[in-house]
């Protein structure tokens, strides 16, 4: 498993198959990083930073995934043999032969081997396989489907029969059944899966009737990504297939890295202050001294604990900058205890807004850099700037999760599903994932943009996807969300360049992201799009994406974009299907895996809000979009 698939999609509390076919899912972060030889631990390796991201999540660091290494193969020892603890889910297993159910332990390492008698003349016992249904609940919780309960219509059932897992065929879970050996009940697992709101209350099929609506079977809490197996919670569950989409929803925010004082710290102060002695010294000092740290004094101190040679090139302003940048001091430091316990959005505009005067700049620095290429005499009319963005590095940590639903969730509750034993945010860290690459970065015409915003026909096409959105919003208790025409207008066009890079520039389609900079608040207007390299390796690096971003180039990938999304090679039915709706949640309009969708890691929002009318018009209106008169 890649490093970077522990921070999503296979984070802690998700389930993923080992190459052996067993189920298990991550656990909590408090048994990462346990080594056999404490001397052979070096977590300086793992270390990362990025001041506004540690001040927003509370933390204090970024800790990569550890990579296994075998013990003497040329890495001087030190972090051999880490790995990242897993426990066994689900418990319950069954025979494929005589589909006999057994409940194992969550640190069951060996397979199950059914001990039914009907194999006793067998010379191999037959391995069990682990169930493919969970109970799953809205604030998180995870726990085994209640087979023996459901069955036995009872919460605490008094029948302790051998279970058996039948399948009588057919397309549906009608077609499972669950059979009692001792008392011969026997029940299908329809409509577990199934829930519904009544009267703003959340009820499913599991809770409602196990035994009876009277006496309904709620959730118990269960956490076994922790080991904890019991707990509070009251909230009705439902079942979930092992693999279903609505089973682990990860919550990561990502950064884009802004140095306080551009060019103040260079990439070998960086690296210094990686070491362990360097950074645990800076922070004992600055919760003594805070931003009133004399440069002299943090020399001398940082002198008794790491070799003299190492400071030798680093000077006093380049000395005291990597101190502010580490541990965030200064007059723009984020407030964080004013966001403990918010909520969390990836796009929120006061969040993004200092990436989007940044970015908008030709700022230089070694972990930001853009120039600026110039913009072809036919894209000024729609473009009011483009940067080439050399250099960008990005942070993303694991902050939580969700599951049932993908709704908001605040940052407390979040950090709790992590864990067993909560740390203080001096000590605090959560498992992130850093990508250094590079990208373009464009902003549209602001006076051309209002324009067309105003336009009746353009407000009324972007509240079709706010209806849409509001009426899916309504049905699962999600938070309401207001799609303006210039958001729905740069997700779109964000996904049509890319599909174009990805044939320009050779990129694999899942190597481009999207970072949308969308604002209409008074004093954070933004209307900026950044296309980077998402890929962590050396892919993210080639040059090909700062190259597309020179005019000529540019002007051909918008024109081919915008060309092909004229015409989608599923129309006129992408077009006219979008009338109502089409995609995840009906959230799409004239949008489709023809012409404007992405892999989902590559989008900011599963591949919902987009239009292809909103950029070049409709059959109807072919004036409507914002790029409607770019010739090819």
């Amino acid at each position: 498993m890649r490093r970077a698939q522990l921070v999503t999609p296979f984070g802690v509390g998700a389930m993923s198959v080992l190459v052996n076919g067993t189920s298990v899912i991550t656990a909590g972060l408090d048994h990462w990083y346990e080594s056999g030889d404490a001397s052979s631990l070096a977590l300086e390796e793992y270390q990362e930073h990025d001041w506004r991201l540690e001040a927003r999540l509370r933390v204090s660091e970024f800790r990569l995934p550890p990579d296994f290494r075998y013990q003497g193969q040329g890495n001087d020892n030190r972090n051999v043999k880490l790995t990242v603890p897993v426990l066994r889910f689900p418990r319950w297993c069954f025979c494929m032969f005589c589909k006999r159910m057994e409940l194992s332990t969550l640190t069951m390492q060996q397979p199950m081997v059914c001990k039914d008698k009907k194999h006793a003349d067998w010379k191999y016992k037959p391995r069990m396989s682990q169930v493919p249904f969970v109970a799953v609940c809205a604030d998180g919780h995870l726990d085994d489907f209640p087979f023996d309960k459901w069955v036995h219509r009872a919460h605490r059932p008094s029948c302790n029969g051998t279970l058996r897992l039948k399948s009588l065929g057919g397309g549906g879970l009608e077609g499972q059944r669950v059979v009692c050996d001792g008392c011969q009940r026997e029940r299908t697992l329809r409509g577990i899966t199934e829930a519904r709101f009544v009267n703003g209350e959340e009820h499913s099929n599991l809770s409602d009737q196990l035994s009876s609506p009277d006496d309904p079977y709620l959730c118990t809490g269960a956490r076994p990504w922790l080991a904890k197996l019991e707990g509070a919670c009251g909230q009705p569950t439902r079942g979930a297939l092992r693999a279903a989409g609505n089973v682990y929803f990860p919550k990561v925010e990502s950064s884009i890295y802004l140095p306080r004082k551009e060019g103040a710290v260079s990439e070998e102060m960086h690296e210094l202050m990686r070491h362990p002695a360097v950074s645990g010294t800076m922070r004992t000092l600055h919760s003594i001294f805070g931003a009133e740290l004399d440069v002299e004094m943090l020399r001398a101190q940082l002198l008794k604990n790491v070799p003299p040679e190492l400071f030798g090139p680093i000077s006093n302003e380049e000395l005291i900058a990597g101190y502010c940048d580490l541990l965030g001091v200064g007059e723009d430091e984020p407030k964080s205890g004013e966001e403990s316990d918010a909520e969390l959005l990836t796009g929120d505009d006061e969040w993004r807004y200092p990436e989007f005067q940044h970015i908008r700049e030709t700022p230089k620095d070694d972990y930001l850099t853009a120039t600026n290429p110039g913009i072809h005499a036919d894209l000024h009319p729609h473009l009011e700037r483009v940067r080439s963005v050399d250099v960008l590095r990005e942070t993303r940590a694991l902050r939580g999760f969700t599951r049932v639903r993908d709704d908001v969730l605040k940052l407390s509750v979040g950090k709790k599903l992590l864990r067993r034993e909560p740390l203080p945010p001096v000590q605090d860290w959560l498992p992130a994932y850093v990508v250094k690459g590079e990208g373009i970065y464009f902003e549209l015409d602001p006076g051309r943009l209002a324009a067309w915003e105003a336009r009746a026909e353009v407000q009324a096409r972007a509240q079709k996807i706010t209806d849409h959105y509001g009426q899916v919003a309504s049905q699962r208790g999600l938070q309401d969300r207001t799609l303006r025409p210039r958001f729905v207008l740069l997700h779109t066009l964000g996904h049509l360049l890319i599909n174009e890079l990805v044939f320009a520039c050779g990129y694999s389609s899942a190597s481009l992201r999207e970072r949308l900079y969308v604002s209409t608040a008074d004093g954070r207007e933004m209307a900026g799009l950044l296309i980077y390299t998402a890929a962590g390796d050396s892919e993210g690096t080639m040059g090909g994406l700062v190259r597309m971003a020179r005019p000529d180039n540019l002007r051909s990938v918008f024109a081919s974009a915008i060309s092909d999304a004229r015409w989608c090679s599923t129309d006129p039915v992408c077009m006219d299907a979008g009338e109502k709706g089409q995609g995840p949640d009906s959230c799409n309009l004239a949008a489709c895996h023809g012409c404007a969708l992405l892999p989902e890691t590559s989008c900011e929002e599963f591949n919902r809000f987009l239009d292809r009318g909103m950029v070049i018009g409709t059959f109807e209106d072919p004036l409507l979009g914002y790029f409607a008169d770019l010739s090819a």
